[in-house]
C-alpha cells in the first residue's frame, strides 16, 4: 500500500472543496490568499494580521519550498466555513524482531485552538496487536483503544473487523493526544508477515485496509487524513450579540462540536461570511461565483443551469421506480400482517371454544361458589414457559398428555398439563378438572394455577411439586425408597383428610374417582398433595350416587363400581384401602410376577392377614418393636376399606379420624365385630383378568404426570 493509494479515497472530496475555496475564497486585504493549490480565506491567514485572534488562533504556516499549508506540524488539506479544518498526522509504529523492540515511534499531539472531530476513527494494523489512545478533553483524560489477534495472514480486505486490523470512535473536543502501539504478547508466529504494529486517526471512510500488503508496507504510508474542528470564540451567538464577527447577509449558528459559533451565507448569497462585507447575492453575473447546479457562460459572463445528462435522467426514473415498488412491498406487508393478526385471533377464538372455553364458562357460572381464581395464560407465554415445549422439559407422558416443567417470567417454577393431540375426549376431562377445583381450597391439594384454551390443545398450570409421586418414592427408580412409618403414616392421614373433606366438607360433594399412589404427589417435605382430578365428579346434595361410564386404574378401581357403574364415594374408600396396602407392603397394586391368585395386592393382603401372616408382606423398612400395633391397626383399616360390598366400608371420615388417632394414641377397633372377616370373591378375579390386558405401572409424573388409564368404554 502506498501514498496514491491511501490518497485516491479522498482525492475527489479534495478536490471539489479545494475548488469551491478557489472560487468563493477571500481573504483579508493585503494579506496572501494562496499556499500551492490551497486557497487561505479568513479567519485562517499566514500573520497575525491576517487571522482572526492574533498570533496562536487561526494562524496557519506556508512552506514556500513545498508550497505546502500547515496547521502547527500538521499538513492542511482544506478547510470550511461550517468549521471543519483536514489535515495529514502521522500514524506511530511499533516493530518487533524474534525477542524484542526494535524500533518505536509515538506521537503526542497538541492542537492548540482546534478539537478532534468526531467523524474520526481510531485505527490499529496488525496482528497480535493492541493500540491505544489518550486523549484530554478540558480538564479530562479519556482513553480508549482496540486490539486485533489473528495467527497468519488475514483472508479479507476492505472494512477493519478485528481481523490485522481494527477501529473504533473517538470523542470529539478533544485537543491533546497520544498514540501508541505495542506487541500483544511474545508470539514469534507472525514477525514473517507483520513485523511491525501501527496506530493512526484517520477520517471515517478514508481507510481501507487491504491484506497481505498493509501489514507489510504500511509504513511506507506516513500520514492520514484526519478532521478537526474550529469555531469562533467560546460563547454562543445569542451570547456574543452584537460583537460577533459575522458579516453582512449572512447567518449565525453555534458549533454544535464544540464551545463557540460559525458563519454562514444566508440562502441565495454566496462568498466569505467572515469578512465585514459578507456574502453577495448571486444573479449569475459575477465570474467564478456560480451557485451549485449552474454553470459560468464564460460569453455572455453569466451563469447557466446546468444539463443534466441523460443518464441523471434514466438515475431519477431508476430510483422513483424503486421507491414506488418498496413503498408498495411495506403496504402489501402491513395488510398481510393486519390478516395474519385477525387470522390468529380468529383462530384463538376458534380454539377457545373447541377447548371447551364456552363450557368452561357455562359450568363454573353454574356450580356455585368458586374458590380459586384461574389464571387465563396466553400461547405465547406458555410457549416461552416451556422453552417452546422443549424435550429436556417433559416431567411426564401418560393417558391424559405430557407435562412440562415451566418458568414464568417472575422465575416461579410451575408444571404444565398439555393434552394429547387429536384427542377431544380430554377436553371435557381438563374442563371437568378445572370445575373440580375450582370448588376446592385444601392444602393438600395440588394447586391449579390456570389454564390457556387458545391453543390447538388446552393446557392446565399448577404448583410445581418438585419431589415426585408417592408411586415414585414407593416403587419407582428416581428416589431411594427411604419413607419411614411415621412418614407414610402421616401421608396416609393427609390423604385419608382430603379425601374426607372432598367427600363431606366442599361445597359441593366431589368423588375423586382415581385415587392411586401415582396421583400423589410430594413436596420437599414428604407433604402429600392429592392432583388428577380430571376423572372426578360432583355429586349433587339430593344425591348419593351416580351412574356413570367405568373409569378408572387398574388396581384400584371398586370392584363394586366396576360391575353396577353406580359411583359413591366408596369406591374411594377402597381406592384409599389400595393405597394404604402400598404404604404397608411397599408392593404395586397389581404385580404379575406374584402367583395367580395374588396378582392382585388386596387378595395378596386379604390371604396374608386370614393366614395370620401379614408380617411377611410388611415392608421391613417400617417394621421395629414399636410400631407393631400400629401397623396391625393400619392394616386392618386397609382391609375394611377393601371389602367387597361398599355398604360394609367405612367413610372417610371415619377413616381419616381412626389413622389420626394412630398418630397419638391407639384407637380400638371399632368395625371388626359389625363386619365378618374379609373374603375373597369371585368378581375379584374378574379384575385381575383384565388387569392382564395390559400393565398399569406408573411412568411419570402422573396427574400431573398421569399413568395408562383404563377406559371400559368410551364416554363416561
Amino acid at each position: 500500500m502506498n501514498k496514491v493509494h491511501v490518497h485516491g479515497l479522498f482525492f475527489v472530496a479534495i478536490l471539489s472543496l479545494a475548488y469551491t475555496q478557489l472560487i468563493n475564497g477571500k481573504s483579508l486585504p493585503g494579506c496572501k490568499d494562496r499556499c500551492g493549490n490551497v486557497t487561505i480565506e479568513y479567519p485562517f491567514g499566514l500573520s497575525p494580521d491576517c487571522c482572526y485572534g492574533g498570533y496562536n488562533s487561526f494562524r496557519l504556516t506556508c512552506n514556500e519550498t513545498t508550497n505546502k499549508l500547515s496547521a502547527g506540524s500538521m499538513q492542511v488539506i482544506n478547510y470550511s466555513h461550517s468549521g471543519e479544518l483536514r489535515v495529514l498526522k502521522s500514524r506511530s509504529l511499533a516493530c518487533y524482531n524474534s525477542t524484542q523492540l526494535t524500533r518505536q515511534v509515538v506521537y503526542t499531539t497538541s492542537l492548540a485552538n482546534l478539537t478532534l472531530s468526531n467523524k474520526n476513527r481510531f485505527t490499529a494494523v496488525g496482528c497480535n496487536t493492541y493500540a491505544v489512545m489518550t486523549t484530554v478533553i478540558g480538564d479530562r483524560n479519556y482513553s480508549t483503544g482496540c486490539l486485533s489477534l489473528c495467527d497468519s495472514t488475514p483472508k479479507e480486505s476492505g472494512i477493519c473487523s478485528g481481523e490485522g486490523c481494527c477501529h473504533t470512535s473517538v470523542p470529539k473536543r478533544s485537543s491533546r493526544f497520544i498514540i501508541r502501539s505495542r506487541r500483544f504478547d511474545n508470539k514469534t508466529s507472525v514477525n514473517e508477515f507483520n513485523p511491525c504494529f501501527f496506530a493512526f486517526l484517520v477520517e471515517d471512510g478514508m481507510y481501507s485496509f487491504s491484506s497481505p500488503q498493509d501489514l507489510l508496507n504500511l509504513r511506507n504510508v506516513t500520514d492520514f487524513p484526519i478532521v478537526l474542528d474550529w469555531s469562533i470564540g467560546e460563547q454562543t451567538c445569542q451570547q456574543v450579540g452584537d460583537s460577533k464577527i459575522c458579516g453582512l447577509n449572512t447567518e449565525c449558528s453555534d458549533s454544535i462540536t464544540r464551545a463557540g459559533y460559525n458563519c454562514k451565507c444566508k440562502t441565495g448569497y454566496i462568498g466569505n461570511p467572515y469578512l465585514p462585507e459578507g456574502c453577495q447575492e448571486h444573479y449569475g453575473t459575477l465570474p467564478c461565483n456560480c451557485p451549485s447546479g449552474f454553470n459560468l457562460n464564460v460569453t455572455t459572463n453569466s451563469c447557466m443551469r446546468k444539463v443534466r445528462p441523460e443518464y441523471y435522467v434514466w438515475t431519477q426514473i431508476f430510483l422513483g421506480t424503486t421507491i414506488g415498488f418498496l413503498v408498495i412491498l411495506l403496504v402489501v406487508s402491513c395488510v398481510q400482517k393486519k390478516m395474519k393478526h385477525m387470522k390468529n385471533t380468529e383462530l384463538r377464538k376458534h380454539f377457545f371454544e373447541q377447548n371447551g372455553g364456552g363450557m368452561l364458562r357455562q359450568r363454573l357460572s353454574g356450580a356455585g361458589p368458586s374458590n380459586i381464581d384461574v389464571k387465563i395464560f396466553t400461547e405465547e407465554g406458555m410457549k416461552e414457559a416451556t422453552n417452546g415445549y422443549d424435550e429436556s422439559r417433559i416431567l411426564g407422558q401418560g393417558g391424559q398428555g405430557t407435562v412440562y416443567k415451566g418458568i414464568l417470567p417472575d422465575n416461579s417454577v410451575v408444571a404444565i398439563k398439555k393434552a394429547r393431540l387429536g384427542d377431544s375426549s380430554q377436553v371435557e376431562q381438563f374442563i371437568n378438572e378445572v370445575l373440580v377445583l375450582s370448588q376446592i381450597n385444601h392444602r393438600n391439594v395440588v394447586k391449579l394455577l390456570g389454564c390457556c384454551l387458545e391453543t390447538e390443545v388446552p393446557l392446565l398450570v399448577y404448583e410445581f411439586i418438585n419431589s415426585g409421586t408417592l408411586f415414585d418414592h414407593l416403587h419407582g427408580s428416581l428416589f431411594d425408597s427411604s419413607l419411614t412409618w411415621e412418614h407414610r403414616l402421616r401421608i396416609a392421614v393427609e390423604i385419608a383428610g382430603t379425601l374426607a373433606y372432598l367427600h363431606s366438607s366442599a361445597s359441593i360433594p366431589i368423588i375423586h374417582r382415581d385415587v392411586k399412589t401415582a396421583n400423589i404427589l410430594l413436596d420437599e417435605n414428604l407433604t402429600a398433595k392429592v392432583a388428577d382430578f380430571g376423572a372426578s365428579r360432583l355429586i349433587p346434595m339430593d344425591k348419593e350416587q351416580l351412574t356413570t361410564m367405568v373409569q378408572g386404574t387398574l388396581g384400584y378401581l371398586d370392584p363394586e363400581y366396576y360391575n353396577t357403574g353406580l359411583l359413591n364415594e366408596k369406591s374411594d374408600v377402597y381406592s384409599f384401602g389400595v393405597v394404604l396396602m402400598e404404604l404397608l407392603s411397599g408392593q404395586k397394586a397389581l404385580c404379575f410376577d406374584r402367583p395367580q391368585t395374588s396378582k392382585h395386592l388386596v387378595s395378596y393382603f386379604a390371604s396374608a392377614m386370614k393366614e395370620k401372616r401379614l408380617h411377611e408382606i410388611i415392608d421391613g423398612q417400617v417394621m421395629n418393636e414399636d410400631n407393631q400395633k400400629a401397623i396391625q391397626e393400619v392394616a386392618r383399616i386397609a382391609v375394611e376399606c377393601t371389602r367387597l360390598m361398599g355398604e360394609e366400608r367405612p367413610r372417610m371420615k371415619e377413616v381419616a379420624a381412626e389413622l389420626e388417632g394412630l398418630r397419638g394414641t391407639k384407637t380400638k377397633h371399632k368395625w371388626s365385630e359389625q363386619y365378618p372377616e374379609p373374603q375373597e370373591a369371585e368378581h375379584l378375579l374378574r379384575v385381575e383378568i383384565l388387569s392382564a390386558q395390559g400393565d398399569t405401572n406408573a411412568i411419570g409424573y402422573d396427574s400431573i404426570m398421569n399413568v395408562t388409564r383404563l377406559h371400559i368404554e368410551d364416554g363416561r
